[in-house]
């Protein structure tokens, strides 16, 4: 990095700096930021107390992060074939983002906890408490401080399941010269596809260090589809009837909404108002992606105004509601397993499309908004017949009862969704590979 950018990036390092002051004053709210802030305090002795207690010096210690729940998906079956295979092996896993929370909690580690901001004080922390053997990012974030000072201390660096859409804004001048030191001092990186390959190492990843092995959120999402517990007491009470048989689990016309946000709901709303008298025991689940109070609250006014029997999850009568919200995280890739149909949100949001995986797993064919060009899973599913982008609530109301009255349709769909996951497949295990070559 040029001296003129490192100084720029030290500037932008004076914000995460006043970032880790705020925590110690940030009120506790709903909002993301407030949530992120308020889980950070007192961030520096949670490391350190690990480093203390918990970090065995005599083992080798990897390190993941992954700052979201998608990048956590890529992240966490590299963290089981550790656990099975190399049980010498500490590990831990940090997170950015506060819906990254309830997966960490279920991950199989010996410490998780938020990343530092990303300033030479939040490195050290960090990495004097860990003392990492391997450090390794999932997808595409790669932090240029915390880089650096792992790399000066002998860590070693990796990246998994490695994607840089072509729109990326990473790919402007400005963006590559800041972050193109961090790329080059990774020393093994795998990357989802030979595009994903290329554009990595324009970033500046060594080529000789890029390899293509695919994207492991694959085979996290068939595993999960295969090992979901159909009788769970989370989906029992949302099956068919009391006596249903594991085969007809999905025997009740169901559309599962998972990661909406307020401009998604603008366009599934009205339409499964105009769909939802020609679907005989039709059912709408809405797991919004912020359930905060107000969220919840709006999608409640809606089903009064219309006239719609809603309840939340797990509240009585939830059974016979016409439609169930979702008041909580960390139960969508559960939900997904009663879906005739899936909607996706995040398509017409600025935030971007969340993952069509999950659902394409079950065998649910797919909606989504039009905003899914820098989501490669999404343009493969609609490419392949297993997924739809709509535009308009007419667009919605069309493929809606498409899927829902016709069941061949809705069948040849579901399959093709399902074979797109199956063929990428394979990917856990390459990486696993990479991960543990790093370790030595």
């Amino acid at each position: 990095m040029n001296s003129l950018l490192s100084l720029a990036y030290r500037a932008a390092g004076g914000l995460a700096t006043l970032a880790t002051l705020a925590t110690r004053v940030a009120p506790q709210g709903e909002g993301k930021l407030l949530r992120a802030l308020v889980a950070r305090r007192d961030i520096a002795a949670r490391f350190a107390a690990w480093g203390r207690d918990g970090r065995d010096r005599t083992r080798p210690l990897l390190w993941m992060h992954a700052p979201s729940v998608g990048e956590g998906l890529q992240a966490r079956p590299v963290l089981e074939l550790m656990r099975a295979r190399r049980p010498d092996v500490q590990l831990a896993y940090t997170f950015f983002s506060p819906s990254a929370e309830p997966l960490a909690r279920s991950l199989a580690v010996d410490f998780s906890d938020y990343l530092p901001f990303d300033t030479a004080v939040g490195a050290r922390i960090a990495l004097d408490a860990l003392q990492p053997t391997a450090l390794v990012y999932a997808k595409l974030d790669v932090w240029p401080t915390l880089t650096g000072e792992a790399r000066r201390r002998g860590v070693r660096l990796g990246l998994i399941s490695g994607t840089v859409s072509p729109e990326s804004s990473r790919g402007g001048a400005v963006a590559r010269a800041l972050l193109h030191d961090a790329y080059a001092a990774l020393d093994a990186v795998g990357a989802v596809s030979s595009d994903d390959a290329a554009r990595l190492i324009a970033l500046g990843a060594v080529a000789s260090r890029v390899r293509e092995t695919g994207d492991t959120r694959y085979d996290q999402v068939a595993a999960r589809a295969r090992g979901v517990d159909r009788r769970s007491p989370l989906l029992m009470p949302l099956r068919a009837s009391p006596s249903a048989s594991d085969t007809a689990l999905t025997a009740r016309p169901t559309v599962v909404a998972g990661s909406t946000w307020p401009a998604d709901e603008r366009v599934l709303l009205p339409a499964w108002e105009a769909v939802r008298r020609a679907v005989v025991g039709g059912r709408l689940i809405i797991a919004p992606h912020e359930p905060t109070p107000t969220h919840l609250q709006a999608i409640e006014q809606w089903g009064r105004t219309h006239g719609i029997a809603l309840t939340r999850l797990g509240a009585p009568g939830q059974e016979h509601a016409e439609v169930v919200l979702v008041d909580r995280v960390g139960v969508l890739g559960e939900l997904y397993a009663l879906a005739t149909v899936a909607f996706v949100g995040g398509g017409f949001h600025d935030a971007g499309l969340h993952s069509v995986l999950e659902p394409a797993a079950f065998g649910a064919p797919v909606l989504f908004g039009p905003r899914f060009m820098n989501a490669r899973d999404a343009a493969q599913l609609q490419s392949c017949g297993g997924g739809v982008s709509i535009a308009r609530i007419d667009d919605a109301i069309d493929v809606l009862s498409r899927w829902l009255i016709d069941p061949a349709a809705r069948e040849r769909a579901g399959r093709k969704a399902r074979a797109m996951v199956e063929a990428g497949a394979g990917a856990a295990e390459r990486s696993f590979f990479l991960v543990d070559a790093l370790l030595g």
